[in-house]
């Protein structure tokens, strides 16, 4: 017994020699967490305390806290569920389970906190969500030492109640020349007397213009309007409003041209590139600036300018080739070595993942008809969307790019292969299994790791088999480039000489 009893002791000692040696190696082993304790530390990553709000001033007799109030209303976005009161039944129990409470428990009072305080939250929200990008961005916050931003507009269908139709739709639809061209095209055609024929009230539909960035692949800002909204005039409102760090580049399709818009674009100090076709008119002192392809500058300077003494825009008109197309592109960046051709092809090949944004947005989240039955309820709704889709990657690229910190041998991950498909399936995983503990590289983070898209070659594209022409798109032609006269030339020198002299 006595044998026994010193053997057992001598392996005891032996196997607590070797935890010992084990725990000095690899450190103490991991407590094991919950989901809901996995999921909390994402969301105190991003808001770590309720003092971002302190300018907001709530009324006295408010119960809950902004912080709280913005939890909820991601978990409400992030639901599967499709119908807006039972995602909200669903963001209640998840609140309850990962903060220890709901701040609001009916869904009028919730509706109700978000007509009034979203667009306040989002002012706040907007600031913090740059820094964090920045924080996580590392070589791909700015390309080519620009900070890149794309801009974009689309639309979501909204119910067709009253309140929404009264908001949404355009007053003065069905009397533009397209609608009056297809009226009188189609005129013999139709039967009058078919229901099928007989003209249809618009649908409402609320505007979304974005501003994007293309490094990271994230919204930057948006602003939500009625569906004959101006995008150009959104852009102008977010100039203003917002704050953009030094060298950001603008990158926009053929819609976004006008003076206006690139003044306000130059006189924050920031630079635009843009796609230009036969809706601009630009001057230049070459006789024949098309055909030299616009070696020189040229200038924006509409009628309206010089009846109002305003100074000319200097810019450069580039024509460069993307694919099988040759395209126009007009900047503000007038030194070739800043800009090169070949960074102008690169950045508007990475303006098209705005296009990828909003198909997400309409597809992954569902928001291409939207459920609100009230106007001011819908813009709620799709603006809190909006900031769960960027939130939702802005995790799923926190685990997926190495910190700052990290050796260079760490794994890179590369913005452009994230899955927002792949983020939300990790993300509501989670949520719907948050007293569970994960096995080892299946909690949160390891998902979101792992939420990229396909690496395998394709051996066909994605694209529709059969895509019907529209009737209404029209090659966008070359711009309209004339040589200044000398009358324009007389006034060019007397602005010139006024401004020096003032």
């Amino acid at each position: 017994m006595a044998r026994k009893s010193k053997w057992k002791s001598k392996k005891s000692n032996k196997r607590r020699n070797w935890n010992n040696a084990r725990r000095r190696q690899w450190g103490r082993p991991p407590v094991a967490m919950s989901n809901a304790a996995r999921f909390w530390k994402l969301l105190e990553w991003l808001l770590p305390n309720d003092g971002i709000f302190a300018d907001l001033k709530l009324h006295g007799n408010t119960s809950w806290l902004p912080r709280g109030l913005v939890f909820l209303a991601l978990c409400w976005s992030w639901s599967q569920n499709r119908f807006v009161t039972d995602a909200f039944m669903d963001a209640v129990e998840w609140c309850q389970i990962v903060v220890g409470g709901s701040p609001l428990t009916t869904y009028q009072g919730f509706l109700g906190a978000l007509v009034r305080w979203t667009d306040p939250i989002l002012s706040v929200l907007w600031p913090v969500l740059h820094q964090r990008m920045e924080q996580i961005g590392g070589e791909f916050w700015r390309i080519d030492g620009w900070v890149a931003i794309a801009f974009d507009g689309s639309r979501s269908t909204a119910p067709r109640t009253q309140s929404n139709e009264s908001s949404f739709c355009a007053p003065n639809y069905g009397h533009g020349k397209t609608a009056k061209y297809r009226k009188k095209k189609s005129k013999g055609m139709r039967r009058k007397k078919n229901e099928k024929n007989k003209a249809q009230p618009q649908e409402p539909q609320a505007w979304i213009t974005m501003l994007w960035h293309m490094g990271l692949r994230l919204p930057w800002m948006w602003k939500l309007g009625p569906s004959n909204s101006s995008e150009r005039i959104h852009v102008m409102d977010m100039m203003d409003s917002g704050e953009f760090p030094e060298d950001t580049l603008f990158c926009g399709d053929a819609g976004f041209v006008g003076y206006p818009l690139w003044t306000r674009i130059a006189e924050t100090g920031n630079y635009f590139l843009v796609r230009v076709g036969a809706n601009v008119s630009l001057l230049s002192g070459a006789t024949d600036c098309i055909i030299r392809r616009c070696k020189d500058h040229v200038l924006c300077w509409p009628r309206t300018a010089r009846e109002m003494n305003l100074p000319p825009l200097r810019l450069r008109l580039v024509k460069v080739r993307i694919g099988k197309q040759w395209m126009w592109m007009l900047t503000n960046v007038l030194d070739p070595k800043r800009l090169t051709s070949a960074q102008i092809v690169n950045f508007y090949k990475l303006r098209w993942g705005i296009e990828v944004e909003f198909r997400g947005l309409k597809q992954t989240l569902d928001c291409a008809k939207l459920c609100c039955r009230n106007s001011a309820r819908l813009l709620a709704e799709l603006n809190w969307s909006i900031l769960a889709m960027a939130v939702a990657e802005l995790f799923a690229l926190k685990e997926q790019l190495p910190a700052v910190n990290a050796s260079p041998h760490a794994q890179r991950g590369n913005p452009q292969k994230r899955s927002l498909a792949n983020t939300m399936r990790s993300i509501r995983k989670c949520l719907t299994h948050l007293k569970d503990v994960p096995k080892r590289g299946d909690d949160i983070q390891s998902q979101l790791r792992r939420a990229v898209t396909d690496s395998y070659t394709r051996k066909a594209p994605k694209r529709s088999r059969y895509r019907p022409p529209n009737p209404d798109k029209k090659p966008l032609g070359n711009p309209k480039v004339r040589k200044i006269t000398q009358k324009e030339r007389r006034q060019l020198q007397a602005l010139k000489q006024h401004q020096s002299t003032a």
